[in-house]
Formats: structure tokens, C-alpha cells, sequence
């Protein structure tokens, strides 16, 4: 009797990753054995961290509508499997974003991502971006170009959480292939009782005051806060809100009726759950339930990033340069979660395998 034929490895995966930022999406797909090959970015501030924590990536920095599908196609190895991956810089659809005053322009900047498309024809696409692009005019155009060049797509709203990110985050995903039918990656942490809590992701930091910041690693560092803020988060309790406090340190915007029931800031997160969704101004204790637990300051960036589902080693700053913490915050506050990353690569891997008889563990083994 012959022996049953061992399943080969799939072919190789190369990405390249639009708005790439500090390697968020680019460290979660390399985890899972793709070889990203490039990112490109419009913001210097993201080069360093980008090319320190993917050696064998190139940062490209410049505006990706000035990029041509024929400069991509000409990074990617003969033989390859082609992956286009980005996430256009989403804050005219933010659920945070003020319609008034977003800058249009950056809507622009899917439609660039749907003529390099067209221009390169990748094996493979996937986007991530906020629940609020789902709908719009913007992403049914992005829809339309890839259905009129024959992909196979997928698409929905899914939360960070459900695939190990110690964070609620939900986020729009998309995977498309032209190679065949391609699913939304399967949750492996689907449900409460399975989510990574805030005490597992920065139980095991060092403790520090407001203001601190940890000789070991820059990057955990709390901001200060001022004399009446130091009051109020040790008024505060974990899971509540202003509501909790003595009458004499209520912000006087939450007395007005107006402000009354925006009882989303100035909270502690709880040791047992996920962190809530990470935002460009998730440094500040006042800007949403970003008080430690059980400390009384406001979370480090180091924090953040770990809710983020960055490891705890990665690199944002170079050794011996100042640790800027607004932009710091605004590029972890960005960037796609490395887990959701993991995810959509497990589902392009398992869509091939499924084509092509290969093993998709060969591939999707590579780090864990």
C-alpha cells in the first residue's frame, strides 16, 4: 500500500504594507511567517520604530498617492504569492472624529489604495480600519474595484479581543483573493471568560507615580498630573466614573446638563477585563478610562502599546533620543494591533491550503 503523500508548504507570502506606521499590522503578519518586504508611510516619526523591529523590511517614506502600482510590483520575488495590506488613515470615519473639521482629503487615501490595486493586481488584499468606514460611500467604491477584478472577498466588523489583544477594540477587516475563496480570520479568544485582562498584559510592569518614568525602559513612562487630577483618580474606582467623586472635584462641564451623562473620561480601567479601545490620547487620565487600576496615574505608553498587543520589548524610540510623548501616543494610538495581524494572516494561509493542498501549519508555526 503507498504511503500517503506529505502535504508540501505553501508558497511564500510577500507583503507589502500601505500606511504602515510604527509596524503594527507589518510585526503581526511576519509573526505568522509572512515576509513583509516593505511599508510605506507619509510620517518620518514611524521610520525608526518600523525599520528597528523589521530589519529585513524597507521603509519607504512618502505619500502613497504618489507611489505606482509598477514601483510595487517591482519589490515583490517572481514566484511569490502577492499581499497588498494597509490601513488608510481612518479619522474622518471615527466614531471620535468631529464631521466639522476632519480633513477630507485624507478620504483620498483609499481610493489611492484601490488604484494601486488595480495597477498591481496583488494575489491577496486586506485592510483594517474603524467600524465607520462599513457603509460608506468611500469603502463601496474600495468594494467595487476589487469585486470588477474578480477577488474573492470578505469583510466585517470583529473585536481585537476575540483574537488575544487585551484591549476592545473593533475594527473593520477585509481579506480578498484572487486566488479563490478567502474567510474572515477565526476568533481564538472569542468571549469573556477567554480575553486577555489588563492584569495579564501590565501585571508584571514596574509600579510607578505620575510623572515617572522607568529607568529600564523609556517608554514606560505615566504623564504628570496636576494637583486637582491627583485627587480625582484617587477618588476613582475601577469600572467607575466622575460620578463617583465628592461634589467638590466634578469638572464644572459635567454639572451643565449638557455634560451629565458623558461619564466616559476621567475613569480607572478593572484588573479582569480588557483594556477599552486604545486612542491617540490614551496617555491622558482625562481623555477616557485610562487610569491605572490600582495606581494612581494615568497609563504609560509602554502600557498602551503592550493593550495594543505590541510585545513588551518592542522599539519605538532610538537609544539616547527624548521620548515625544504626543507623537509617541498618537502613533501606538494608530496603529493596527500585531494580533489582528496574526489573525488575518492564520485566514490568508488556511485559504491557500485549502487550494492548493498544501499545509497551511508550515506556515502559520512560524512564531507564536
Amino acid at each position: 500500500m503507498a504511503k500517503p503523500t506529505a502535504k508540501r508548504s505553501p508558497p511564500p507570502i510577500e507583503a507589502i504594507d500601505l500606511f504602515c506606521g510604527v509596524g503594527g499590522l507589518s510585526h503581526g503578519l511576519a509573526r505568522q511567517g509572512v515576509k513583509v518586504i516593505a511599508g510605506f508611510d507619509l510620517d518620518p516619526a514611524c521610520e525608526y520604530p518600523y525599520t528597528a523591529n523589521h530589519p529585513g523590511s524597507q521603509f519607504v517614506h512618502g505619500d502613497v498617492g504618489q507611489v505606482t502600482g509598477k514601483q510595487l510590483t517591482a519589490l515583490w520575488s517572481p514566484g511569490a504569492i502577492k499581499l497588498l495590506a494597509g490601513c488608510a488613515p481612518c479619522q474622518p470615519f471615527s466614531s471620535y472624529a468631529n464631521t466639522a473639521t476632519v480633513d477630507k482629503a485624507k478620504w483620498r487615501l483609499l481610493k489611492e489604495f484601490a488604484r494601486l490595486v488595480e495597477e498591481c493586481v496583488p494575489d491577496l488584499v486586506t485592510m483594517e480600519n474603524v467600524p465607520g468606514l462599513l457603509g460608506t460611500a468611500p469603502f463601496k467604491t474600495f468594494l467595487r474595484t476589487l469585486k470588477q477584478a474578480q477577488y474573492h472577498v470578505a469583510y466585517g466588523v470583529v473585536n481585537a479581543a476575540d483574537y488575544g489583544a487585551p484591549q476592545q477594540r473593533k475594527r473593520l477587516v477585509l481579506v480578498a483573493s484572487k486566488l479563490g475563496g478567502v474567510d474572515l480570520p477565526k476568533p481564538t479568544h472569542e468571549g469573556a471568560s477567554n480575553w486577555v485582562t489588563v492584569r495579564d498584559a501590565i501585571g508584571h510592569l514596574p509600579a510607578l507615580t505620575d510623572g515617572e518614568q522607568c529607568a529600564k525602559d523609556p517608554l514606560h513612562l505615566a504623564s504628570a498630573l496636576s494637583p486637582l487630577n491627583r485627587q480625582r483618580i484617587r477618588a476613582s474606582r475601577p469600572g467607575g466614573t466622575w460620578r463617583d467623586w465628592p461634589s467638590k472635584l466634578v469638572a464644572e462641564c459635567h454639572r451643565r446638563e449638557s455634560g451629565k451623562h458623558s461619564t466616559g473620561v476621567y475613569g480607572r480601567m478593572e484588573w479582569d477585563k480588557p483594556a477599552p479601545t486604545m486612542t491617540t490620547l490614551c496617555n491622558g487620565y482625562g481623555n477616557g478610562r485610562f487610569g491605572h487600576p490600582q495606581q494612581h496615574r494615568g497609563i504609560s505608553l509602554r502600557e498602551a502599546a503592550v493593550f495594543q498587543s505590541f510585545p513588551d520589548d518592542y522599539l519605538f524610540v532610538q537609544e539616547d533620543k527624548p521620548v515625544v510623548v504626543k507623537t509617541l501616543a498618537r502613533l501606538i494610538g494608530n496603529a493596527v494591533p500585531p494580533k489582528l495581524g496574526e489573525a488575518v494572516a492564520r485566514s490568508l494561509y488556511a485559504s491557500i491550503a485549502a487550494l492548493t493542498g498544501t499545509n497551511a501549519a508550515s506556515a502559520t508555526g512560524a512564531a507564536k
